[in-house]
């Protein structure tokens, strides 16, 4: 399941869209403010951003900014009132991949969701072929294997999906640790090599390279 991320600071708001996007079958966590948002990306690992520009104090543009500093890329949509291209220009070069104006069609913020996600996992499809007979499927989190589904723990379903992102690139061990671990958990590189090994043993040793002090690489 696509787990979203969405700021917005009218309540009322944030409660319709919240809804709309979980009926469609996405994972939302609310936030009303950019400081809270900060911390839940943190806390945890979201699939994309949805993001209110105009918010008290920190506003949309300035807490996107420090995410891309931070290196932190996941893929961003502003929702906004403004509508000069002075803003357009600011929003997309800070690190912005969509700009969606209020008041908007609820549908019409779904399909830029779909259109951001496909993008962003580089396919024009949810579900990824592994192999011939191998597939993932990003909306229901679903490894299956000559039809039948490949049970993985929750590190190694978010292993998997991060090197499918980046597929044939190189994933640097810090990135791994950043995204498959929480702050408040210990990383080692033995756990690591545990779930990498489970992985190959699904979709085959010569998919996942290892670059040795590097990181890992996913070869479909």
């Amino acid at each position: 399941m696509i787990k979203i991320l969405y700021l917005e600071d009218d309540i009322s708001l944030s409660e319709t869209i919240t809804e709309f996007l979980q009926d469609n079958q996405f994972d939302v966590t609310s936030t009303y403010n950019a400081l809270d948002t900060i911390d839940k990306l943190y806390e945890q690992n979201f699939d994309i951003l949805i993001l209110d520009v105009n918010l008290p104090g920190m506003d949309g543009f300035e807490m996107l900014e420090k995410l891309r500093e931070a290196n932190i890329m996941i893929p961003a949509i502003y929702t906004t009132t403004y509508n000069s291209i002075e803003d357009l220009d600011r929003g997309y070069n800070i690190g912005a991949d969509d700009y969606l104006k209020k008041p908007f069609a609820l549908k019409e913020l779904l399909h830029r969701i779909n259109a951001v996600c496909k993008r962003s996992f580089n396919t024009h499809s949810y579900i990824v072929k592994l192999d011939d007979d191998i597939t993932f499927d990003f909306q229901s989190n679903r490894l299956v294997q000559n039809d039948e589904e490949k049970r993985l723990t929750h590190k190694e379903l978010e292993l998997l999906k991060l090197l499918i992102k980046n597929k044939n690139l190189l994933v640097s061990l810090y990135t791994i640790y950043e995204y498959v671990w929480s702050p408040s958990e210990t990383s080692s590189d033995s756990s690591l090599r545990i779930y990498i090994n489970n992985l190959r043993k699904i979709i085959g040793k010569d998919k996942i390279i290892n670059i040795k002090k590097q990181g890992y690489m996913l070869v479909i």
